[in-house]
């Protein structure tokens, strides 16, 4: 399982949606070899279906000619009534689709999407205050 922890620092994570991803071959191999980065990637809405764009899989270094583009767009696999929920979602303004955790559930690898809004840099100083007394807290 790999977690996008920057998402929940850089973005307030409102609503959560699970999709499929459609992979290749080498790219299921090299997600389990390790060494996704979700550090560019995003969702976005295009013609009636969401696309994952800037997720870094790195090339599978035992395949051969079936090898992968790392950072091409992958298609997420979603109902239709999810679609218009998202879509409804970034009518608002300021919000975006970000993928907070790629995994494996069952034998079907699982991306989770969250409807999000930019943490102003106040809002992020505040966080990592209450964590730290959370943390303090803890401690004792």
């Amino acid at each position: 399982m790999y977690t996008n922890r920057r998402a929940h620092y850089e973005y307030e994570l409102l609503e959560r949606f699970e999709a499929g991803i459609s992979l290749t071959g080498s790219e299921v191999k090299s997600i389990r070899a390790g060494g996704v980065d979700f550090r560019d990637a995003f969702a976005r809405l295009a013609g009636g279906n969401v696309d994952l764009e800037g997720l870094y899989i790195p090339t599978y270094t035992e395949a051969t000619y079936n090898n992968h583009e790392p950072r091409r767009t992958r298609r997420l696999l979603l109902h239709r009534e999810e679609i218009q929920k998202m879509k409804r979602g970034l009518e608002q303004k300021g919000l975006t689709l970000i993928p907070t955790r790629l995994y494996v559930k069952g034998r079907y690898f699982k991306v989770e999407l969250a409807l999000a809004r930019g943490k102003k840099l106040h809002d992020k100083r505040r966080a990592e205050a209450e964590k730290t007394v959370q943390r303090e807290l803890r401690a004792l």
